[in-house]
């Protein structure tokens, strides 16, 4: 069964897909926050996720004033829960938020990342209220420390035993999403779609890959670390990027900011 998938419908203010939003404790772009936070059905800080949402909204006096004139009121900017150890957030937040009746979950587990940790949360508050989404969306998780974003690619292959729902990760102009093994058609045509794309075999060698819409396509190829990895490869202008795998195989693109 062939998989269609448009990555960056969710940043399109008149997009199809409805998603749930999770926030990570690193630095996001605020070009599409607003279209995502309006947009989706729930929304999740992991920790110190909530201090980047604070600062970003209700932190910043300046940042109050431009939503006020928008008509957009401060106080709106509530998760509907913060989780995670709470060794990141700071007091003063978690004051904040915990005075709004946002719930704050702690979770002391640590053989997990609060991403993953948050992740599964998520995934029983989907199902408890019974929520109809597409995909989830996380916002940070790939910048700063290499550890710390090798620490959000592996939350994605932890995330096909949480959740049925794909899960992208976007910061700034990068976005990264696991495709599962099978046939998958990336419709790449919304606009927002940077020059440079990339197919990255993580987790394990992939021993064949095809795909058509690229510039430079792959035919029946292996794709491993040491061999060939698919990197500042670009789009034929198609519109529409077909992939065959068959092993888990990370395709990440660029984002117009």
């Amino acid at each position: 069964m062939e998989r269609v998938f448009t990555p960056l419908d969710c940043l399109l203010p008149a997009g199809n897909l409805k998603f749930c939003l999770l926030i990570l404790n690193q630095p996001f772009d605020r070009g599409h926050f607003h279209c995502l936070w309006s947009k989706a059905a729930l929304r999740a800080c992991a920790d110190g996720g909530a201090n980047r949402l604070y600062h970003i909204t209700e932190g910043s006096q300046d940042r109050a004033i431009e939503l006020q004139k928008a008509a957009v009121v401060p106080w709106s900017f509530l998760p509907d829960y913060i989780s995670g150890d709470f060794d990141s957030i700071q007091p003063e937040v978690k004051a904040y938020y915990k005075a709004k009746g946002c719930e704050l979950i702690e979770t002391m587990d640590q053989d997990f990342t609060d991403f993953t940790k948050c992740l599964q949360i998520l995934q029983k508050k989907i199902e408890e209220k019974g929520l109809q989404i597409d995909l989830i969306v996380t916002l940070g998780g790939l910048g700063g420390r290499f550890d710390q974003t090798m620490a959000s690619v592996e939350t994605l292959f932890h995330a096909t035993n949480i959740t049925p729902f794909p899960v992208i990760v976007i910061q700034e102009s990068s976005l990264i999403y696991l495709l599962q093994p099978g046939k998958h058609k990336l419709q790449v045509n919304t606009g927002l779609e940077g020059s440079w794309c990339g197919l990255i075999p993580i987790g394990s060698s992939c021993d064949s890959v095809t795909t058509t819409g690229l510039r430079w396509n792959l035919a029946n190829q292996v794709l491993k670390f040491g061999t060939l990895v698919s990197t500042s490869n670009t789009y034929d202008n198609s519109g529409t990027v077909t992939i065959k795998t068959d092993k888990p195989l990370l395709w990440t693109m660029a984002i117009k900011l």
